[in-house]
């Protein structure tokens, strides 16, 4: 059976699936694939649950696979590092050539994160691609690239994952970024042409509903500002509880109004679930309110796509388009100077749309325009004097400078904010700062491998005796970016 598989379908049953909590992780039911069409399992459904000795568990079991559920890897001898994440990339790769539950379907072979993540993940596949570069792996690299346009072309954007659950978000927007990493692999311009149409049609996904908004309006990722503005943010187009998440979300909306579950979902589309810095208040989760801020990573990360769509057209010789895109991406540069720099503190901040000013979060986000080369030198200084005092520590580069208990606070450091942290200072010249930053995780990274022969999802950076938590799942192994990142910053 190869049918692809919509959550709603088998609504019901899935509601009444994860209310029971039959499975300690609820993304197992997400990741089901139906043995039998859905229409009939749903009638048994029906006739039988209300039957004497019913069992849910067992009727789950006898009617959907799990199939490669979670991804557990065990090596017989403790291999170095190096060769661990060598034969990782092998074990790490799978396929999707035909529907398969909520699985969709993709046209090249692709790597997985690891753990309980056995879909392509987006932002997590341009870090991946970091250590296949290292590894020389370009076949791989072009493989991403190439699943990338499949679903911006075939659904418009690249979704959060490859699961029909995830249709209605995306993820911090990286292929102009992924492009970028594989013409550095090959010196082929081409690339820029052939991707050109995906280029623009992410974009436009990006910015649709920009022509509609009156000043001090948003409509879905697009925010005018009441000086008439265009900045984006994180959207999601569902407001109810996430399948994989769903329990979780029911119980941490009580007590809430309006929005809750598209705010939620909204920071999922920013790849940091969850922070502090969605936070109204810092602290509860209840308070969250992604949808009222303008976040200073997505617009960097727009600015290097209108960078990519001008150069693209340049090299078309569309001195029309050629404008139009280097336009854009001059009036945002200005907008992220104007709208996400702080002066009184020396960082970037987020933008909160209805209170007209910074947000009091703390946050790594702050290196991206540094990355990305956007800042001015004085900007630059003062940010490395922020990351030193703030967000260095033994083990790496936190998160946020405050410890919630959520994932994406302090004390846990997660990769791709090493190479974003050393690209950025490398980038104004802060060669020791970039060192520090670069070794202080890597040490990390082999602590934990010498002593578990794993890689993580993420890394306690303040206790480097322990290995990092916080979330709604226990820390992963595999683990894709952390493997990508570590093979990069060790050939820096």
């Amino acid at each position: 059976m190869n049918k692809q598989l919509y959550i709603n379908e088998i609504q019901a049953l899935f509601e009444d699936v994860q209310r029971a909590r039959i499975f300690e992780d609820q993304k197992m039911m997400t990741d089901a694939v139906p043995l039998f069409p859905v229409s009939e399992i749903n009638d048994k459904y029906a006739k039988e649950k209300h039957e004497q000795g019913f069992d849910l568990k067992a009727f789950v079991l006898s009617n959907f696979d799990f199939l490669g559920a979670k991804i557990s890897i065990h090596r017989e001898e403790n291999l170095p590092i190096e060769r661990h994440i060598e034969k990782l990339w092998d074990e790490l790769t799978r396929t999707a050539y035909e529907e398969k539950g909520t699985l969709l379907k993709l046209p090249k072979p692709y790597i997985v994160p690891g753990g309980r993540f056995n879909e392509f993940f987006y932002w997590d596949s341009y870090f991946i691609m970091l250590g296949l570069q290292v590894s020389g792996r370009i076949e791989m690299m072009e493989n991403i690239i190439e699943n990338c346009s499949y679903l911006i072309q075939s659904v418009g954007f690249v979704p959060n994952a490859s699961r029909t659950h995830f249709l209605s978000r995306s993820q911090p927007p990286y292929f102009s970024m992924m492009l970028d990493l594989l013409f550095e692999s090959t010196h082929d311009e081409k690339i820029y042409i052939k991707y050109y149409n995906t280029l623009e049609k992410e974009y436009n996904f990006w910015m649709n509903g920009e022509e509609w908004l009156d000043n001090d309006t948003a409509v879905k990722r697009v925010v005018k500002t009441r000086d008439g503005d265009i900045l984006n943010r994180y959207y999601d187009a569902e407001n109810a509880p996430r399948p994989e998440s769903y329990m979780i979300d029911i119980e941490d909306s009580e007590d809430t109004l309006g929005e809750f579950y598209r705010n939620i979902r909204s920071a999922c589309e920013s790849g940091w679930d969850f922070s502090s810095r969605w936070f109204a208040d810092g602290e509860t989760i209840q308070t969250i309110e992604t949808l009222n801020l303008a976040q200073v990573d997505l617009n960097c990360l727009l600015w290097h796509l209108e960078k990519t769509l001008a150069k693209s057209s340049q090299l078309q010789n569309d001195t029309e388009k050629e404008h139009y895109y280097t336009e854009r991406a001059a009036v945002r540069r200005q907008m992220i100077d104007k709208y996400f720099w702080d002066e009184n503190s020396g960082l970037y901040k987020d933008y909160h749309t209805k209170k007209h000013n910074h947000t009091a979060s703390e946050h790594i986000a702050a290196l991206y325009p540094l990355f990305l080369g956007l800042a001015g030198t004085e900007q630059a200084l003062a940010v490395a004097e922020n990351i030193t005092d703030k967000f260095l520590y033994k083990g790496g580069l936190i998160t946020t400078t405050k410890q919630s208990g959520q994932q994406w606070d302090m004390p846990n450091a997660w990769a791709p904010y090493q190479w974003i942290g050393y690209k950025a200072m490398k980038n104004y010249g802060l060669t020791r700062l970039a060192d520090e930053i670069r070794d202080n995780w890597c040490s990390n990274v082999e602590r934990v491998y010498d002593n578990t022969g794993k890689l993580m999802e993420k890394y306690n950076a303040l206790d480097t005796e322990t290995i990092a938590g916080g979330g709604e799942y226990p820390n992963q192994d595999g683990f894709g970016w952390t493997n990508g990142v570590y093979l990069k910053l060790k050939t820096n």
